[in-house]
């Protein structure tokens, strides 16, 4: 591919994900309040989605509730699309996924997405607490995807007694996410979109995306494969203040690698005091993916990442501790996009 072959920021659609993060001192109430601001705020920069991370039994992210919380951001927001970045089928019935987002499709129509992974997006207790069945093999997961979408169908074409009312007929976008190269076998097979968790498994990426694209099969709900990455940014006036506010996320994975929760931490001044050798590189290595200094900085690494992946859609993620600076954050990101 030429270089005049090659997408460019302006291109190309950018996104947002939210984990609903608590920050130390605060409380889930808090949380959920910054998550419709940023949702507005993201709205008016030109932000084209945003969704909301299924997690549980983690005390520093609060979207465990996820359908709910979408219908909060969506009522809050006008045109911005709202959805999961995602639901983890494996913890529910296909049936009540259908009935939650053709609710949600009814309430907010053309708006609504549904991105669902094959992670329990917790630990095995937790999971078992969620009523999950820990002894399936990973083949219910297909079955799983083609129940749900047949739900959605419109009553002639629907399989089955069953029905998701509401639910059948309604036009919601189903993704397939994940952080492996499964979820791209199975998303070309099914003839749907994909988007790969690049901010947290920079591992297989890039064969991911190559398996995507060549076993893509086109279906009624996509003609040609349409592929989103997630990664992390941190942007801000200069790149010191960004390397600054860059130690919250920091912090966050460091706790992921030790195997502890928290809170989401201030930023401090320098990390190292805060990992040995051995966590600084898994840290690094598992936020591979992570771009972080000012807008100039921001443009020049944004877009050798889109220049290797040719995605069709860049979803970002922001670990910031100040609310007001992870929404000058986006704001700076959308700036890059639309000056080009």
């Amino acid at each position: 591919m030429t270089n005049s072959q090659k997408k460019r920021l302006e291109e190309i659609e950018f996104s947002v994900l939210d984990l609903a993060p608590v920050l130390l001192g605060k409380t889930p109430a808090d949380t959920f309040k910054n998550s419709l601001d940023l949702a507005q705020n993201v709205e008016r920069f030109g932000y084209k989605r945003y969704w909301l991370a299924e997690h549980h039994n983690m005390e520093g992210i609060a979207s465990s509730a996820t359908s709910v919380l979408i219908g909060y951001i969506a009522g809050g927001t006008k045109t911005i699309r709202v959805g999961s970045g995602g639901v983890m089928l494996p913890n529910h019935a296909p049936l009540v996924i259908a009935e939650q987002f053709g609710t949600l499709e009814s309430l907010y129509p053309g708006r609504i997405d549904l991105g669902i992974g094959r992670a329990p997006g917790t630990d095995q207790v937790t999971s078992m607490a969620l009523r999950r069945n820990l002894h399936g093999s990973v083949s219910e997961f297909p079955n799983d995807v083609q129940e749900l979408i047949n739900y959605f169908a419109p009553k002639e074409k629907r399989k089955g007694y069953v029905r998701a009312v509401p639910g059948e007929g309604l036009n919601v976008p189903v993704w397939l996410l994940g952080s492996s190269t499964y979820s791209a076998q199975l998303a070309a097979k099914l003839g749907l979109p994909f988007g790969f968790a690049s901010h947290f498994a920079p591992n297989h990426l890039y064969e991911a995306l190559k398996i995507y694209r060549d076993q893509f099969q086109p279906s009624e709900h996509l003609k040609e494969p349409y592929a989103l990455a997630c990664v992390n940014v941190v942007a801000a006036d200069t790149d010191e203040e960004a390397k600054y506010l860059a130690t919250s996320l920091y912090q966050m994975f460091l706790g992921v690698i030790r195997g502890t929760s928290r809170l989401l931490q201030p930023p401090v001044e320098s990390m190292d005091g805060e990992w040995n050798e051995f966590e600084k590189e898994a840290v690094r290595h598992q936020l591979y993916f992570s771009f972080v200094g000012s807008k100039q900085t921001i443009k020049e690494k944004l877009q050798k990442f889109l220049d290797d992946t040719q995605v069709d859609e860049i979803m970002v993620v922001s670990y910031i501790y100040d609310h007001s600076a992870r929404v000058h954050s986006y704001r700076i990101l959308s700036e890059i996009k639309n000056e080009m």
